[in-house]
This record gives structure tokens, sequence and C-alpha cells, in this order.
């Protein structure tokens, strides 16, 4: 939930400060072994009742409760920043919602040990006291089964905003038309996500949308601000910009279990903008290969407004409920 807990984007929120991850950091602390006990089947309904949970947690203000259904290593990306779970519990002491609606709910597993829930949300409440008007962000969060129990992760959000008249649909057919000059079948993605998300960039520089569709899981999933979309419309939406002049900085990693990873970074120059986004992504091992099966992007930069409530915080991480947590493509 966007910084559901950072909420809003459109409000200033300042999220508690603690330096992020080192650049290319991986994160390995929480993760499932393999003698762990396996986890109860979960359905869409039990996913999205336990991200209800958190938004409710915080709603009643029971910070112990918010607290224990994120994980120790979770991550949050809003767009004041990429945030801990310290920074994550701090943030949401400021947020009062007093009405929350949820809507066009996705839901997706990633393993046995992790799923996918994503959603449209509108908020009203107050922030540091003073009231703020509805406001509406598309999030999604990933929860693990840990120590036997699910755990939130990671959480994105985004701004919503209206979709523009050429914006690609969910029932879009992918582009045909051969690369704009012939590149060489790019490596098969690997267990670094970093190195996977890079691959996907050059991709689209050399307009080789081919051989992005095929590092994309067939149930893959893209949140932006204007909508969500499938493998299909993801894949056209990216041939309908340049990515020549794209840059890639602030590199951050995290494993979720043994077959899958999260990468989260920034983007800057067109169409992105001077200050740029936040984008994050997930690759998951199917059937022995590494695909991506959500991205989330659209968080546009913005530096907090006020300094951090506490030197002691660290960075928060994404944290949906599940963390919150980022989808341009790949």
């Amino acid at each position: 939930m966007k910084k559901i807990f950072g909420i809003v984007l459109a409000l200033s929120f300042i999220a508690a400060c603690a330096a992020p991850p080192t650049n290319n950091e991986v994160v390995t602390t929480n993760r499932n072994s393999a003698a762990e006990t396996a986890p109860p089947a979960i359905t869409e309904a039990d996913a999205i009742a336990k991200e209800k949970g958190i938004w409710e947690a915080i709603r009643a203000k029971d910070y112990e409760s918010f607290s224990n259904m994120l994980a120790s290593d979770q991550i949050e990306v809003l767009d004041d920043g990429v945030h801990d779970k310290a920074a994550s519990v701090e943030g949401v002491k400021q947020f009062e919602p007093s009405e929350v609606t949820f809507s066009d709910w996705k839901f997706l597993s990633i393993d046995r040990d992790a799923f996918i829930v994503a959603y449209t949300v509108a908020v009203k409440g107050k922030y540091q006291g003073k009231e703020f008007p509805t406001s509406s962000v598309r999030g999604s969060s990933v929860w693990a089964y840990r120590d036997k129990k699910w755990v939130a992760v990671f959480h994105q959000e985004c701004e919503v905003k209206p979709a523009p008249a050429a914006a690609p649909t969910r029932d879009a057919t992918p582009a045909t038309s051969p690369s704009a000059t012939p590149a060489a079948a790019p490596a098969p993605p690997g267990p670094d996500p970093i190195a996977n998300e890079k691959a996907v960039w050059d991709l689209f520089k050399s307009k080789n949308y081919e051989a992005f569709g095929l590092m994309l899981a067939p149930d893959f999933i893209e949140i932006e601000p204007q909508g969500f979309y499938d493998k299909a419309g993801s894949i056209k939406g990216v041939s309908m910009f340049d990515a020549s002049r794209v840059e890639l900085s602030d590199w951050k990693s995290a494993k979720i279990d043994d077959d899958a990873m999260i990468v989260t970074y920034t983007l800057k120059g067109p169409p992105f903008g001077s200050a740029g986004e936040r984008h994050s992504s997930i690759w998951a091992r199917r059937d022995g290969k590494w695909l991506a099966v959500l991205h989330h992007g659209g968080t546009v930069v913005r530096k907090p407004t006020a300094p951090p409530p506490s030197p002691a915080a660290s960075p928060a991480a994404a944290v949906s409920p599940a963390t919150k947590a980022p989808a341009k493509t790949p």
C-alpha cells in the first residue's frame, strides 16, 4: 500500500530516513530453507484478506500488529525513496486513514512460498494531523511464507493517472515488427535480477521486442499509473516509446525465496523526466527458467519536504501490506 503507508504520492509524504541498502546489495535474511514445512495453499481470497489486514492495522493504529505482518527485510518503494521496515513502521504512525476503498484486485502466485497482490485504493484521512482529500494509488505487494507464517516483503505504489488515448489495452496485440537492427539473442535470464533488468532495457534500446516477450512469464502483470497490463499489453506499450536515452541507477535487489528475487531502481531521461521514476520487477524461476512475473513503474521520484522523524529510523522498505511496492515491464 503505497506508503500506504507513505500514502499518496501527491501528499508530501516524508518517510523515515536511514540509509537504504548499498547499491547492488542483495538481502538474504529470513529466506526459506528446503527443510521448512510447506506452506498451506493460499487462495486469492486469503491473499486479499491478508493485504486488507495490513490496512486495517494501520487504520486501528495497531502498529505492533502492522510490524508483525512485515518481514524483517521488507522493502517499500515510494516517491520519496526506498524504505526498510523500521522506516515503514514509523511512517504509518503519521498516517490516519478514515475511508479506504479497494478495487481492481489482481492475484498472482509466484511459487509455493510467495504471491503477489495488486490493486487500486482510494484513501481519505489525515497525514501529520492534517486532513487530505481522497487520493488514489495503484499498489502491489509481495508476500512470502517464512518461519511458518505469511509476511509482507515488498510494497510499491504509484499515483493513479488517466490513461492517454494511445495507451495499450489489456488485450493489446504484441508488437510483431522486427527489430530495427538485427541483434544477437540475449543470454537467458538468471538468478541475478539486476543483470536481467539491464538486459531488458538493452532490448528496448535495440527495439528487440520479440526477445523481450520471451523474458516474461505468461501470467506477467505490469502496473503503471494509467492501469494494469498483461504480457501482450506490456510488449505493445514498450514499443511506443524511445528508450535510447534512458539511464538506470540506484540499483537494489533482495531475495524473496530460493526461486524469486526483487529488483528496484531509478529511471531518468525521456520519457521519465529529469527527476526520474522508481521501477521494480519480480523475477521467478519457472520450470528451470528465470522469467519476469511483475513490473511496477510510474513512481515519480520526489525528495522529502521535511527532515526525517528520527535519525534512528532506517530506510523504509517497500512494504505494502506485504511491503509496499513497480511496473513498467521489467
